[in-house]
């Protein structure tokens, strides 16, 4: 049997990580500003997070969600303080699609009626049947989960979402107040109060989606807290777990669990919600949420005095960065890869997009830049 070939891979074989470097099966060593694609939040084998799962195996891996499980209620308690969302509950999956599935499908058992999504152009949001639906990308989304729920509007421009909300009928509105595969573009802080109010206004429920752009990577826990909202519904993934598959659902008090309403095999079990804890205690004792917006705001900086005219735009949060240049992407992050040693991660056709480690330094921001303007001098 052969791989079902849907991966444009590099031809790099990665078999060992340590904080923000990995190295292949040559002994060749990388710089990571991607993370696997944001995915490790306290960087690779740190030792305190080997040291908590390795514990939990070999107390035990899994169980199903029909028995009490300590380790849910105490990631729920602390995930809930360190976010300030002490007063929501938690709901546990294993990724960011099913985190916005669920998320939706809430918002329709608390609106039955209603069966319209607003969504922004350029998002993201999965590749799950509701989730994919409500992902601006015509080339992913198969015609069984083209069912027309969906209607994408501009980013930052309030008066169409308003318009579309005032029609009624609308169940959810769902947003990444950074967006990542979009280019990281940012959301407003008045165009998200605007919306927060139309959504209350008109009874649809607003979710943030913070897969990508949450969890301390902004430089505060959740990117919508830069935007003074407090959405319903907060859906969470990539570094909850530092790689190993989890996502979340926080929501709101003003919805009701019923028996049955959701459910999952494998999600918030034992080991993964170790897992969790374990980058919750990393988060604290080293202040990585902190670490993320300093060393974000010098790499940003750094990036923006690099004199080269390839460099349009750089933008971002916290260690969430989008550097916009005037050639194809790929020109730039196939020669940081085999000649520099570099990952970074890409967007669109010309935007590349830097998601490291959150214990990313101020010393490794510096090797990237200098392996970046190696790159640009040459082109």
């Amino acid at each position: 049997m052969k791989l079902f070939d849907v991966y444009p891979l590099f031809d790099v074989n990665i078999t060992k990580g340590q904080g923000c470097k990995v190295w292949d099966d040559k002994g060749q060593e990388y710089l990571d500003l991607y993370g696997g694609h944001a995915v490790i939040s306290i960087g690779h084998s740190h030792p305190h997070y080997i040291s908590k799962v390795t514990e939990q195996l070999n107390k035990i891996g899994f169980y199903s969600n029909s028995v009490i499980n300590k380790l849910q209620v105490e990631l729920a308690d602390r995930l809930g303080k360190i976010s300030g969302y002490d007063d929501y509950q938690l709901f546990l999956i294993n990724s960011g699609a099913e985190a916005n599935e669920n998320a939706l499908k809430l918002a329709s058992f608390k609106n039955p009626t209603a069966s319209r999504i607003l969504s922004c152009e350029h998002s993201f949001h999965g590749r799950t049947s509701l989730a994919v639906e409500v992902t601006n990308n015509p080339k992913i989304i198969a015609p069984l989960n083209d069912n027309h729920h969906v209607r994408f509007l501009p980013m930052n421009d309030i008066e169409p979402w308003v318009r579309e909300l005032s029609r009624g009928g609308v169940v959810a509105v769902i947003l990444e107040c950074i967006q990542g595969v979009g280019g990281i573009q940012m959301v407003t802080p008045k165009f998200a109060q605007d919306l927060a109010y139309a959504c209350k206004r008109y009874g649809a429920t607003l979710i943030c989606d913070e897969i990508q752009c949450g969890y301390g990577r902004s430089g505060k826990f959740f990117a919508h807290q830069w935007l003074g909202i407090k959405p319903d519904i907060i859906t969470v993934a990539k570094g909850i777990a530092n790689g190993f598959p989890m996502g979340g659902v926080l929501i709101s008090p003003e919805f009701a669990p019923v028996y049955g309403q959701l459910g999952t095999t494998f999600g918030g079990n034992h080991l993964a919600c170790a897992a969790a804890l374990a980058v919750l205690d990393v988060f604290e004792s080293e202040g990585l949420v902190n670490n993320a917006l300093e060393v974000g705001d010098y790499l940003m900086e750094q990036i923006r005095q690099i004199n080269s005219t390839h460099i349009k735009e750089v933008r971002g949060r916290g260690l969430m960065i989008g550097i916009e240049l005037d050639i194809p992407h790929k020109e730039v992050r196939q020669p940081l890869i085999y000649q520099e040693h570099c990952f970074t991660g890409c967007a669109g056709t010309n935007i590349l997009r830097l998601l490291p480690p959150l214990c990313l330094t101020k010393a490794e921001a510096d090797l990237f830049i200098e392996k970046l303007k190696k790159v640009l001098k040459v082109l």
